[in-house]
C-alpha cells in the first residue's frame, strides 16, 4: 500500500505567518536552500496535545539558523505559538511537527545576503518509527560507510539540512541489505550514532556508555534519557566509543525525537538482547512524555 504523498493532502500549513491549505505551501524551484542548503528544520513529537520540550527545539532552531548565518523572523514565543496553531488547526494531538527556515530565491548563487528568510510549520499524524516485530526484538543496524565531519568542516551541532544528505545515503544502503538503519563513525574512526538518532549502550560494568556528541547531534531526547537513566541510580559515561568495543555491549538502544528509545538487536555481526536497562528506560521515557501511566514502569 502507498503511503499518500506528503504534497497531496488535507489541511493547513504554517507558512509565513499564516496558514495556508496544504496542497499551496510551496516554494520556488530557485530557492536558495534547495541548491546550497541554506536551511534549518526542527523534528518534535506531540503526545495528548502537548509537543514534547517545544521551546527546547525552537531555541535549536533559532540557533542553528544563526549559526547559518540566517535570522529567523519570528520569536522564539511566536515560533512556540506557530506550533500550536498548526497542531490544533489540522486536529492533530498525538503526531509530529516539523517547523522549517531556510533562504528563498531572491538571489542565485554561493552569496545569498539578500535573500528572505522563510519559516513554515507542517504536522501530521506518526506513529512508531520502527514495527512493533522490530521493537520487541531490537532493530538491526548496519556500518555506514559515511563517517560524521569534523566539527571545522561542517556546523554540526545544528539540524541544518545539508548534514543529512550521508544519512540518507547511509540509510538507503542499509534498508537495501535488509537493514533497519546504520550506524555512522565519525572522522576519527569513532562511534558517532545512527543516521538521525543518538546511541547508547550498556557495558560488561552496568553503566551507560554513550559517545561524546562532540561532532553531531546532542539530542534533546538523549539529554533526556541521560536526566532519566541518572534518576534511576544508573551511571552514565560520556566518552569516545571505539567500533571494537560494540563487542563487548550487552544492550544496545537508540534516542531521538523520531525513534523515541528504540531497542537495537544487531549492528553489523554482533548481535544483542532488549535487556532489564533498555526496557526500563523506554518505559520512564513513554511515562515522561504521556505515553503510558506511571504505574506500568517497571524498576530496574
Amino acid at each position: 500500500m502507498t503511503a499518500t504523498p506528503f504534497h497531496d493532502r488535507d489541511g493547513s500549513i504554517w507558512y509565513d505567518g499564516e496558514l495556508v491549505p496544504w496542497r499551496d505551501a510551496y516554494l520556488h524551484v530557485l530557492t536558495h536552500a534547495l541548491h546550497y542548503a541554506s536551511c534549518v528544520f526542527e523534528g518534535e513529537r506531540a503526545y495528548g496535545g502537548e509537543i514534547f520540550k517545544l521551546t527546547e527545539h525552537t531555541e535549536r532552531l533559532v540557533e542553528g539558523a544563526e549559526i547559518l548565518g540566517f535570522k529567523i523572523p519570528y520569536s522564539v514565543a511566536e515560533i512556540d505559538a506557530a506550533c500550536r496553531t498548526t497542531m490544533e488547526a489540522n486536529g492533530i494531538k498525538d503526531g509530529y511537527v516539523r517547523p522549517v527556515a531556510w533562504r528563498g530565491s531572491e538571489m542565485m548563487g554561493v552569496s545569498a545576503q539578500s535573500t528572505k528568510i522563510h519559516l513554515a510549520v507542517a504536522a501530521w499524524p506518526w506513529p512508531s518509527y520502527f514495527s512493533p516485530e522490530a521493537l520487541e526484538k531490537g532493530i538491526r543496524l548496519t556500518m555506514s560507510r559515511w563517517r560524521r565531519p569534523a566539527p571545522d568542516t561542517a556546523p554540526v551541532k545544528t539540524k541544518a539540512a545539508g548534514l543529512y544528505m550521508i544519512c540518507t545515503l547511509s540509510k538507503h544502503e542499509a534498508e537495501a541489505e535488509g537493514f533497519e538503519d546504520a550506524l555512522m563513525l565519525d572522522w576519527r574512526g569513532r562511534v558517532a550514532e545512527a543516521t538521525g538518532a543518538n546511541i547508547f549502550l550498556v557495558m560488561g560494568d552496568g553503566r551507560l556508555h554513550t559517545p561524546t556528541p562532540d561532532c553531531f547531534l546532542d539530542g534533546i531526547t538523549r539529554r533526556t534519557v541521560i536526566d532519566l537513566a541518572r534518576k534511576r541510580g544508573i551511571e552514565v559515561v560520556e566518552r569516545a566509543i571505539l567500533p571494537e568495543e560494540l563487542a563487548k555491549a550487552t544492550e544496545v538502544f537508540l534516542t531521538g525525537t523520531a525513534a523515541e528509545v528504540t531497542p537495537v538487536g544487531q549492528i553489523a555481526d554482533h548481535r544483542y538482547t532488549v535487556g532489564e536497562i533498555t526496557r526500563t528506560l523506554r518505559a520512564d521515557y513513554e511515562e515522561t512524555v504521556g505515553k503510558v501511566p506511571a504505574e506500568t514502569v517497571p524498576a530496574v
